[in-house]
């Protein structure tokens, strides 16, 4: 398969933090890379990766990327994570956009692999990881001194804007909660369902959000390490007060939907037992009745007011007296 064909979004050469040149194919960049002694950007955007096993083999061998690392690349469907395999560092981070018709949030996955001399990332769901790394390049436009610090800056870019994107998320997602509070006190049934829908939304979100601060913590760590300029550093650094409270909102939208959890199942627990209670004061209502009526329709010969002329009004008077006191009593106790 050609490059083209996996879908090329950046493919481009910088030198000294200028845009040098931009390509077609892989090979092309390879070629500009060997010539200019710069920085190779390349993004690739395919949905289904498994299709991409040549132009990954061709980016592992001319990059020397590790076996492992590849196949995570390849195969997807990876936690957000930060590894490194010798001065290459694989990175995997979730972005995340609000689908406000749906009221859902959706997620993509981008892996990044950044080197020396190049930034690879590779797009696992291109409706949203595309307009990331579009909105990374724009970030970094116009400044040639950061992005001439190395492919660290581009790693920064996409940091930043996977982390500034999570903003309108938190947004939805509280919108969302006020709704469900509102639901749940005003005794909506289905309330439940939504409010189980929404916590293994925030569940996913915290999964994808909270890695995020110990792979920041990681790079601060390693900046001086690696020389990683004070400029950068800096950088990353708001980043990770971004995404930290990011996730600590999080954390709080996780705590307030098990509260809700547990609140919505007291409240139908109160419902189904308000509702035995009513069955229960029913049924004892009509078997009193029933009772004092079997009792009277027995057929024996010989039987106390078996002729007595009063009889049978008495035993109706003894039924409906029964159950008006019967109905009394269940309704002083709230049991209807």
């Amino acid at each position: 398969m050609s490059t083209t064909d996996l879908g090329l979004m950046v493919n481009d050469v910088y030198v000294d933090g200028v845009l040098n040149s931009s390509h077609d194919t892989l090979q092309q960049t390879f070629a500009a890379l060997d010539a200019t002694g710069g920085t190779a950007w390349i993004a690739l955007s395919e949905p289904d990766i498994d299709a991409a096993t040549d132009d990954l083999i061709s980016l592992a061998r001319r990059f020397d990327l590790h076996e492992l690392a590849i196949e995570d690349a390849k195969n997807g469907h990876q936690r957000a994570k930060l590894e490194r395999y010798g001065s290459t560092l694989f990175l995997v981070v979730r972005p995340a956009i609000y689908l406000d018709t749906e009221e859902e949030v959706a997620f993509g996955e981008i892996h990044c692999f950044v080197g020396v001399d190049f930034f690879i990332a590779i797009n696992h769901v291109a409706d949203i990881d595309d307009r990331h790394i579009a909105r990374s390049v724009d970030r970094l436009r116009g400044k040639p001194a950061l992005l001439s610090t190395g492919p660290q800056a581009i790693l920064w870019a996409v940091l930043d804007t996977v982390v500034d994107a999570y903003s309108p998320v938190i947004e939805g997602l509280d919108n969302d909660i006020d709704e469900i509070e509102h639901q749940l006190f005003a005794g909506e049934s289905a309330v439940g369902r939504r409010i189980y829908e929404l916590f293994s939304e925030v569940t996913d979100f915290q999964k994808a959000t909270r890695p995020l601060i110990g792979i920041l913590d990681g790079l601060l760590r390693g900046s001086e390490k690696y020389g990683v300029g004070i400029e950068l550093d800096r950088r990353l650094r708001d980043v990770q007060d971004h995404i930290i409270r990011v996730a600590e909102r999080a954390d709080t939208f996780h705590s307030l939907l098990q509260n809700a959890l547990a609140l919505n199942a007291t409240i139908v627990a109160q419902k189904q037992n308000d509702v035995t209670k009513s069955i229960s004061a029913w049924a004892a209502i009509l078997f009193t009745p029933t009772l004092i009526g079997a009792i009277y329709g027995m057929n024996f010969e010989i039987m106390p007011e078996l002729k007595w002329t009063f009889g049978y009004p008495f035993a109706l008077a003894l039924m409906a007296l029964t159950g008006i006191g019967l109905w009394g009593v269940f309704k002083i106790k709230q049991w209807l």
